[in-house]
């Protein structure tokens, strides 16, 4: 039997960026009870409180 070599799935930057905004997201409600979609948004908007500061 020939075994298949299966080339990796390139991902956008873009989606990695949305990706991880997700997961901090996601991580920031279970551990203060907010809602994903709040802290997402905030997320989103750029208003920073430490605006030197990003994300990976």
């Amino acid at each position: 039997m020939k075994s298949r070599i299966v080339k990796p799935v390139k991902i956008s930057s873009t989606v990695k960026r949305i990706k991880l905004m997700r997961a901090v997201a996601s991580s920031t409600a279970i551990e203060t009870g907010e809602v994903v979609g709040v802290i997402e948004a905030r997320l989103k908007s750029g208003n920073r409180r430490v605006k030197h500061l990003k994300l990976a």
